[in-house]
């Protein structure tokens, strides 16, 4: 299929089928929705690999509390192709724990919290991921480099 490049906005009456680049593959149609082909299983407190966060969607299954170290900005920027203004979502799903098995996140080198996470840390700057029915999250990485990246809790 050919490549085309626009300059203003694109709608279509179908929605668009494809592979996207990026953490995703699949269709986003009108409902915008997204599917996640991938996704990566977490037991234990971790540093996460590059490979495993660039999934987009990590499900921890542990019975005991875990922290979930993101790579570095260079690891991660190099392995999402990131270059200033690259966004990104990651989802971690922690429906499975049971008992105290809650999930907080910490960035690494190049990683910075942004301000929701030090300012509100009881609302979207929340860090930590509960467990069960309520146990999901969507983190937003922005990097302001290919390099380094801001960290913050969106839903």
């Amino acid at each position: 299929m050919a490549s085309t490049t626009f300059s203003g906005p694109v709608t279509s009456t179908n929605g668009f089928i494809g592979t996207l680049t990026g953490n995703v593959t699949g269709n986003i149609a009108g409902s915008g929705s997204i599917t996640h082909d991938t996704t990566v299983a977490i037991a234990a407190t971790a540093t996460l690999t590059a490979a495993q966060v660039a999934t987009g969607y990590i499900t921890v299954t542990s019975t005991t509390a875990v922290a979930l170290t993101l790579p570095t900005g260079t690891l991660l920027g190099a392995a999402l192709g990131a270059v200033k203004g690259t966004v990104f979502d990651l989802y971690i799903d922690n429906t499975a724990s049971t008992s105290s098995g809650v999930v907080t996140m910490v960035v690494a080198t190049n990683g910075i919290l942004s301000t929701a996470a030090t300012d509100t840390p009881g609302s979207f700057g929340d860090l930590t991921v509960a467990i069960a029915a309520i146990g999901v999250a969507r983190f937003t990485l922005m990097f302001s480099s290919a390099t380094a990246y801001v960290f913050t809790r969106t839903a």
